[in-house]
């Protein structure tokens, strides 16, 4: 339905003024949609908006940026810190005029269905999304006041964007009384790290033999950031469980990584879901190639960053790395840090404990001498999200049959049993900008009518064959982490075709085949 001003009667609730949240609101407002954004923090940006000042761009900045609003001229890196891509991301909300559409400082502390015909509710067969006469309640809380203040709103339709690296620190367990409690010194989890400026966080550190558990971005951002306070002097000591295949930059041996692994012709190597004979032929036929392909950059990372001499060449394959979304670019000098012992590496395939002097590995009688430990050891995104339900049986659906962090999503947005509701953010990709933004516009174009969901039937199944990929490629210890990146050019085909669009956006056989696919690629 629609009112005289041409705006659309329906409410549509966004959770989350993140880069998803952002993009859901610009889209449904080009469709006539009114939406209310509901922001728990007092500005945009979620996860760049309190990340380690050291944090640069982890994809190279034309494959990170909205199809609609380039980055400005004066942006000449091609990895910007988080400072600048904050500034980014804040220069497109002023540009569509969203600030207004966003309710800051509320948090959005509960969600529930009312549905008049009882039950939980799930998507019917060919429905409406908007045609139900459910409705969700969000009862959210204004976060400036001490005291509990809540209101409770009414909305058609609820898009979750509060992603996954966030809010809910992920904490290892510890054997009997060796957790933190054993300890003399502090411990914190980055996620505290990040809250503080570039000053606070160095006097944080300054003077502190400091250890840090794990090794993606925040680990290595956070291990560089200690060394260049305290030197070889006090090195910083870093506990690595499972070693990866982090870049050092995306020319390996020279070539742009993009035309290994973000073009079509690469995603012909892989088996993917849905696929058929000719397809699934094909995938077989080039897996020595595949194989070839991970290899070579495999043995640049190995030159580059002397993997072998410090103990680190990963178990698994770069493309395993790739298809589990858990590449990083290392900080620059990382690996000169180590070479002259500002940095020490560690490899601890077991489990940790701690004593009073520090941390204890199993196995060794000597504890890791620390007065400061900070857990880089990632958030538990599918606790935060479930918990945002009120129905117990909605929680189950989130967490899915077994202990997993990935949710059963229907093209990574809509959950078949859970009605009127997308989750956009929480599925990763090689770029998470490019993949949301697409995600959004074909969520606009299913609430504006433009096509209709499958059953759940159907949906169902294609979330099976989406998890059999998942579980084929991604190294097995993530493979049931939400990802898509060996495979976002087939996936964006996916929604092409249900928004009726030619999936194939190139004008050349050798453009559309062997190029890199990105978002200027999708900009009408």
């Amino acid at each position: 339905m629609t009112n005289f001003d041409g705006r659309k009667k329906e409410v549509i609730g966004i959770i989350g003024a993140g880069i998803s949240g952002l993009l859901a609101c610009k889209y449904c407002i080009s469709k006539g949609f009114d939406p209310i954004v509901f922001e728990s923090e007092s500005g945009i940006g979620g996860v760049w908006s309190e990340t380690i000042g050291s944090t640069k761009l982890q994809t190279p900045k034309p494959v990170y940026q909205f199809s609609d609003f380039p980055w400005p001229d004066s942006v000449t890196q091609v990895f910007p810190d988080q400072q600048t891509v904050l500034e980014y991301i804040e220069s497109y909300a002023r540009h569509f005029d969203l600030v207004r559409h966003i309710q800051f400082n509320s948090k959005v502390l509960s969600l529930s269905y009312d549905d008049p015909i009882g039950g939980a509710g799930d998507w019917n067969s060919g429905s409406d999304p908007l045609g139900s006469k459910g409705k969700w309640n969000l009862k959210v809380e204004d976060t400036r006041t001490t005291s509990t203040h809540t209101q409770i709103y009414q909305v058609d339709f609820v898009v979750v964007c509060v992603g996954r690296f966030s809010q809910v620190p992920n904490i290892p367990e510890f054997p009997g009384n060796k957790g933190p409690e054993a300890f003399e010194g502090e411990v914190i989890h980055s996620m505290e790290y990040s809250k503080m400026d570039p000053k606070t966080a160095a006097n944080f550190v300054k003077g502190k033999h400091v250890a840090v558990v794990g090794f993606q971005i925040s680990a290595m951002d956070i291990a560089t950031e200690c060394s260049t306070v305290n030197g070889v002097e006090r090195p910083c000591t870093v506990v690595i469980r499972t070693p990866h295949w982090n870049l050092p930059d995306y020319f390996p041996w020279g070539l742009n990584l993009g035309y290994l692994y973000m073009n079509r012709f690469s995603e012909l190597m892989v088996h993917k879901p849905g696929e058929g004979l000719l397809l699934s032929l094909l995938a077989t036929t080039l897996s020595p190639l595949r194989w070839a392909f991970s290899k070579y950059i495999e043995s640049y990372i190995k030159h580059k960053h002397r993997l072998a001499k410090h103990g680190m060449v990963p178990e698994h394959s770069f493309l395993n790395e790739l298809s589990s979304c858990s590449v990083s670019l290392v900080p620059e000098g990382f690996y000169n840090r180590v070479e002259e012992g500002s940095i020490r590496l560690i490899k601890n395939a077991v489990s940790f404990g701690f004593s009073k002097e520090g941390i204890v590995l199993e196995g060794q009688a000597e504890p890791i001498k620390s007065e400061l430990v900070i857990l880089a050891t990632g958030f538990n995104g599918i606790d935060k999200l479930k918990h945002i339900f009120e129905s117990p049986e909605y929680q189950e659906f989130i967490a899915g049959s077994d202990d997993s962090d990935a949710v059963p999503l229907y093209r990574e947005c809509i959950h078949p049993q859970i009605p009127q509701l997308a989750i956009i953010g929480f599925s990763e990709s090689v770029s998470n900008l490019h993949t949301s933004e697409i995600r959004c516009r074909w969520l606009a174009e299913l609430l504006d009518g433009k096509f209709r969901l499958p059953s759940v039937k159907v949906m169902e199944k294609d979330i099976g064959e989406w998890d059999k990929y998942k579980k084929r490629y991604s190294y097995k210890k993530y493979y049931r982490r939400s990802c898509i990146g060996a495979l976002h050019i087939w996936y964006n085909d996916q929604l092409c075709k249900d928004m009726g669009w030619n999936p194939k956006r190139k004008n050349s056989f050798w453009a559309e085949w062997f190029e890199p696919y990105g978002p200027m690629d999708y900009t009408s």
